[in-house]
């Protein structure tokens, strides 16, 4: 499962998405976030889903791709589920014994929760799957750059933002590595009390924060050999520049919020 594990990763490609300026994707992510908590009914949420799909076929991601990056939040998925038919006792009682009551209005908004967790995740992880690593540091600083006039170190956050994202496939790589290792060795990470698959845990702990502290070092040593110091002066390769097709992504996102705002309205 460890492999599946894709947040963070850059893929390249040549789709309409790709091709966006990395602010205004940063902007829709976050409007696109909002669309889906706006909508209180079924037929906002089926708005944030035709969203969801259209820019996921535009991009181009392979279907198999996003799929294997929904399995490590199976169980979160599972739990909210869960605890979503526990705790709403309101409603019509689809089966009730002791203090457990199912109800209608709770298995409607398990299922509610679901779907947009499953869209969030799908929907945010094209911001990262569509948009390279520097990309991403120029925008976050583009946009946070209003707070420099208080004296905020905007281009150290967004770098540090930024590298901590890059390193969680370069981490989750190297726990799988450790952890092979260790059940070539004749660990047993997978039986056993909850307790004891703790303790079976500490030889994978270990190595994995000295790898973390290692591939810090190197980080921190390639950047001092390649002159940087900071954000003052620093000028860049590759300028951003937004274009037509932002435009016309800008607008094509506000709509379908609006869409949700509306149907919020009038349903």
């Amino acid at each position: 499962m460890i492999k599946d594990i894709t947040i963070g990763q850059y893929f390249p490609g040549n789709s309409v998405i790709h091709r966006m300026d990395a602010r205004i994707k940063i902007i829709m992510t976050a409007v696109f976030i909002v669309m889906l908590f706006a909508a209180n009914s079924v037929w906002g949420l089926l708005v944030g889903i035709a969203f969801t799909i259209l820019t996921f076929i535009i991009s181009k991601i392979p279907g198999k791709l996003m799929l294997k990056s929904l399995k490590p939040i199976v169980p979160i998925i599972i739990f909210t589920a869960i605890l979503n038919l526990l705790f709403i006792r309101t409603g019509k009682a689809y089966f009730e014994w002791k203090f457990l009551k199912i109800t209608d209005e709770g298995v409607d908004t398990a299922v509610f929760m679901m779907i947009r967790i499953i869209c969030l995740i799908i929907g945010t992880s094209l911001l990262t799957y569509t948009t390279s690593p520097i990309d991403l540091t120029d925008a976050i600083e583009r946009l946070l750059s209003p707070l420099k006039k208080i004296k905020v170190p905007v281009h150290e956050l967004a770098m540090m933002m930024t590298i901590a994202l890059r390193f969680i496939p370069t981490l989750i790589e190297e726990t799988d590595k450790i952890m092979s290792a260790q059940k070539a060795r004749g660990a047993d990470m997978e039986t056993g009390s909850l307790i004891q698959k703790a303790k079976a845990l500490i030889p994978v702990l270990i190595p994995l924060f000295v790898a973390s502290f290692r591939h810090a070092e190197e980080l921190a040593l390639a950047m001092e050999c390649r002159c940087y110091h900071g954000g003052g002066g620093r000028t860049r390769m590759k300028q951003l520049h937004m274009s037509i097709v932002d435009l016309y992504g800008s607008i094509f996102c506000v709509l379908f919020l609006a869409g949700v705002i509306v149907i919020n309205v009038v349903v």
